[in-house]
């Protein structure tokens, strides 16, 4: 299985697809959506396939399923893929939200004048240039997929959003991300110039480490800004309750539940490993820029009026737990923190879907606007229940052993213990708590808001498609809330090899197998 192009196929298959239905009449709006299921269907195929293949031993190469294809040799530009655990993760999470996002989105075009093929061709094409992002070997290669699932994303937003802002909040998506992708560009002509011409992954991190130095600093920040927008993490994070807030469900749960990891997951793919000195030297800073994001989001979240502002508010607070784990340079902190990637996917990608079947009954996103209807949708409401007790790391819940891992690390902390900041980050659970509470309860129960009598929409129940759509994921909560090992066999060599750039010797590292295409 291993000689098969399988991580080729992963970006190829949704390019292919987002082609083809691109170029289906508007007319066919059925054909369409049939024709990019079935695209994201082959693409989850392909994905269990790697899982099945991937080895999971301590001693396995880092990089597995290694594809090289020559494009310009002279620069080292070259379609180079390969997959760790990490990534495959993200990948196996990619693979499986992507279509039931579409699935979602199923009817609701049905009532506004847009495109169906355009909106599900972009959300192929989104899906390709993610997946595209964890597979890349080779820095210019990660580069360009990093730039290039803003353009998807942006029309996503800006043409198929809701709310008199989705234009303002398209474009603020746009640039917040181009700026660090900008500066992240400059970071990699400069290492491809310092490294004597070389773009591929395994190579510079086989290579004699960087010196220490501002040269390695000033790399680091190009590389970090970029991911730290992306993630986001406080003080960058501004872009991300108006692009949650204006970007259709579907889209947000993507956006939220998987484009925003990859900014975390480059953290651990290219910062770490190329930049250690510099990481360690910027480490306390980065510690405390999350810390202050868990509480500075749940306390935000808590004064929202807005359900899917407040859902992105949330994600803020939760990527600060994934920083800190991070940072904390321990094996249980950085295996929490990947986990937690994962699982935040599950639980907010859930949560946003269950947001986006309220509000599109309702025609509001407004909290205001609801209250005690939970009376005529009793199923709706307890998926709704679940999906924020799963976001506050509910023990059982699959976020509850990622949460858990991060703050034992931290409290271990870095080289001594960080004692007072594991303290204060756990805060944020209390302050979890009281606003998902808060959301219920105005949302769910309570006096009921008159208005919803009148509205037959919100007498009807989830659907069975609904029902279909969220059983996954609910199933997927519990199922690693109570067994996380799978997770943590995937995660655990990829992290104990990063983790060596900072506590151990680069050498020890298992040396790299693939197959190699000129």
């Amino acid at each position: 299985m291993n000689e098969l192009p399988l991580l080729s196929a992963l970006v190829a298959v949704p390019l292919i697809g987002a082609v083809a239905v691109a170029s289906i009449r508007r007319e066919n709006a059925e054909a369409a959506r049939w024709t990019a299921l079935a695209a994201s269907g082959l693409v989850a195929v392909i994905a269990a396939l790697v899982a099945i293949g991937f080895d999971y031993s301590p001693d396995a190469p880092w990089l597995q399923f290694t594809e090289s294809y020559a494009w310009v040799g002279a620069w080292d530009l070259n379609l180079s893929w390969g997959i760790d655990g990490i990534a495959l993760l993200m990948v196996l999470l990619t693979a499986g939200l992507t279509p039931i996002a579409m699935l979602a989105a199923w009817r609701d075009l049905d009532s506004v004048k847009r495109s169906v093929p355009a909106f599900f061709a972009l959300i192929l094409a989104l899906e390709a240039a993610m997946l595209a992002t964890f597979l890349a070997s080779n820095v210019l290669l990660f580069y360009f997929f990093f730039e290039a699932m803003l353009v998807p994303m942006y029309f996503l937003i800006g043409s198929y959003g809701t709310g008199p802002k989705k234009q303002y909040a398209a474009v603020k998506f746009f640039l917040y991300s181009l700026l660090g992708g900008l500066l992240m560009l400059v970071a990699v002509i400069a290492l491809w110039v310092n490294n004597g011409g070389v773009f591929d992954w395994q190579t510079l991190v086989d290579a004699e480490p960087m010196a220490a130095g501002t040269l390695q600093d000033w790399l680091f920040i190009g590389f970090f800004i970029a991911f730290a927008i992306k993630a986001p993490f406080f003080p960058f994070h501004t872009w991300l309750p108006d692009a949650g807030g204006a970007a259709p469900a579907a889209a947000a749960a993507l956006l939220v539940g998987v484009m925003d990891k990859i900014g975390t997951f480059a953290i651990l793919r290219y910062c770490i490993p190329l930049f250690p000195d510099a990481t360690q030297r910027f480490a306390p800073w980065v510690i405390a820029m999350s810390v202050i994001g868990v509480l500075y989001a749940a306390f935000v979240a808590i004064g929202q009026t807005d359900l899917k502002r407040l859902v992105a508010y949330t994600s803020i607070a939760h990527f600060g737990f994934i920083g800190l784990g991070i940072f904390a340079f321990t094996q249980e902190a950085a295996i929490g923190a990947v986990l937690y990637m994962f699982n935040h996917g599950l639980a907010t990608g859930l949560l946003f879907m269950v947001v986006g079947f309220l509000t599109i009954r309702r025609g509001s996103a407004q909290i205001a606007d609801y209250g005690g209807a939970a009376k005529t949708l009793p199923i709706l409401a307890g998926v709704f229940l679940f999906a924020g007790l799963a976001s506050l790391s509910l023990p059982g819940t699959a976020p509850f052993i990622s949460e858990f891992l991060v703050l034992l690390g931290a409290f271990n902390g870095t080289f001594g213990g960080n004692e007072p900041v594991a303290v204060l980050a756990t805060l944020g659970i209390i302050l979890a708590a009281a606003y998902v509470i808060w959301m219920y309860q105005r949302t769910m129960q309570g006096t009921r808001n008159p208005v919803l009598d009148e509205m037959p929409a919100m007498k009807r129940d989830l659907t069975v498609r609904e029902k279909a759509l969220v059983a996954p994921l609910v199933v997927a909560i519990l199922v690693f809330g109570f067994f996380p090992q799978p997770l943590i066999d995937a995660a655990q060599p990829a992290v104990d090899n990063t983790l060596l750039f900072i506590s151990g010797s680069p050498e020890d590292l298992p040396a790299a197998e693939g197959v190699t295409n000129e």
